[in-house]
């Protein structure tokens, strides 16, 4: 006996997203992020926040594209910079960073996010170690059918002042990171 064919067809206007469709939206912008902050590329960078968009990485608020473009552009001087003094017969050091445990929460135009972060450094021989990890608490807006970060708060576990606190962010937000002054100023 042959079984019947069941059949679902879904119709979608247009404007139409559903939360597949978010969501994935939403792990790209995490994944763009993630590679022009690694990249240096201050354009890319600033793209993924809204032109008000908030980071916050307990070096204090950084406000607005062109203020996120500069602070990624200054980093990428001094990783240039640091590149340029390696002795002969080193390689460079090399960090890139891996996002994971993404919860999303979307909420029409609007959602949350929270992530993993882990943080890889190279050595002179090029081989890798883990060296910093915490994760992310995320404010998103959809604009003209594109999500942003709103605020990004980053928190780090091996910076005391941006660790976070010892509850699970996901049932409990945590305030943001605390300031912490550039080792020169403290």
């Amino acid at each position: 006996m042959k079984a019947p064919c069941l059949c679902l067809v879904i119709v979608c206007l247009a404007g139409c997203s559903g939360y597949a469709e978010d969501r994935a939206s939403i792990e790209n912008l995490q994944a763009r992020y993630m590679f022009a902050f690694d990249y240096g590329d201050p354009e890319g960078y600033a793209g993924t926040f809204a032109p008000d968009g908030i980071l916050d990485y307990g070096g204090g608020e950084i406000k607005g594209r062109e203020a996120i473009a500069k602070f990624i552009a200054d980093g990428r001087k001094r990783t240039e910079e640091a590149r340029a003094k390696t002795p002969p017969g080193e390689l460079p050091s090399v960090g890139r960073h891996i996002i994971n445990n993404m919860v999303i929460k979307v909420e029409g135009d609007k959602a949350q996010g929270f992530a993993y972060w882990t943080h890889m450094t190279s050595g002179a021989n090029g081989r890798g170690t883990v060296d910093f990890f915490g994760h992310y608490e995320d404010q998103m807006v959809k604009v003209n059918g594109a999500w942003f970060f709103a605020r990004r708060n980053i928190y780090n576990e091996a910076i005391p002042e941006w660790a976070s606190l010892y509850q699970n962010p996901v049932k409990t937000p945590s305030p943001p990171p605390k300031y912490r002054a550039p080792s020169g100023q403290r």
